[in-house]
């Protein structure tokens, strides 16, 4: 038994960070839960209860998890360089998830435009459909978003060569940015002359860009948090994986919205 013992001290100290029991997985996923299970009520005349407290939950249950995850990275040191490409790879298959979620959207889009059945008048868009003016409000959210992926650039670069003044400031431009967004799309929400039951192309067009508009929220989120980060020196040139994970995550959602304005607004419309 001492032989064994002395064998296991001598042996390599495994350079991957274990994580500790977290009850923030599983409550999360019973918070997320609730959300679309109390729409779902909501939309039907029912009390919106549900879906407020799945939303109050998950908001406090992201707030503890990432308190857990920034003290791990940063004043824990547990997140070494195996650590950190592990990450990285999570986050490149969370996104190849994410690419597969919108596939979906896009399929279902071009399945109907391409083919339109004799029950939508067998034309697209659909008869009675007034689509929204291609370069106007679209157009411009789609340099805003354009413009959001260059500053962020620019932040990460400003990461990269220590200068922690600029990189602020162009980490709050991409927030604002992103906010501004999600401000004109709801304005356009509010303009559209068809809602999501007029035929298939209200469906899939308040599907498509709706889910889209809870991402770019969603990376917002991220965003606001990576900027309290910074704030606070968390992050340095040579350890930034969590501004790294926002970064990428915002650059997609940049992508998706370019394929969505170049098929539902300028090709569908």
């Amino acid at each position: 038994m001492v032989l064994l013992n002395g064998f296991f001290q001598l042996m390599p100290r495994t350079p991957f960070h274990l994580v500790e029991f977290s009850p923030w997985p599983l409550l999360g996923s019973f918070a997320i839960f609730c959300m679309p299970v109390g729409l779902v009520f909501a939309i039907r005349g029912g009390s919106a209860a549900l879906m407020t407290l799945g939303t109050i939950a998950t908001a406090i249950i992201a707030i503890l998890w990432w308190r857990d995850v920034t003290r791990e990275a940063t004043f824990q040191g547990f997140h070494g360089s195996y650590v950190a490409s592990g990450l990285k790879m999570g986050v490149g298959l969370f996104i190849v998830s994410e690419v597969c979620f919108f596939f979906a959207f896009f399929w279902a889009y071009f399945h109907s435009s391409l083919s339109p059945t004799i029950e939508i008048g067998a034309n697209w868009p659909p008869v009675g459909i007034t689509t929204l003016e291609t370069f106007q409000v679209p157009l411009l959210n789609t340099s805003v978003l354009l413009l959001s992926g260059v500053s962020i650039t620019w932040a990460h670069h400003s990461i990269e060569e220590g200068s922690h003044k600029s990189a602020l400031q162009g980490l709050a431009l991409t927030l604002a940015l992103g906010i501004y967004f999600l401000v004109l799309q709801y304005g356009e929400y509010m303009e559209t002359s068809f809602t999501m039951a007029d035929s298939v192309y209200g469906s899939a067009f308040f599907l498509a860009t709706g889910f889209h508009g809870t991402h770019v929220a969603v990376g917002a989120t991220f965003l606001s948090v990576c900027l309290c980060r910074l704030y606070f020196y968390h992050f340095d040139k040579n350890h930034h994986v969590g501004f790294l994970a926002a970064a990428w995550y915002w650059h997609f959602v940049d992508v998706v919205w370019l394929f969505l304005y170049i098929s539902i607004y300028w090709w569908g419309s």
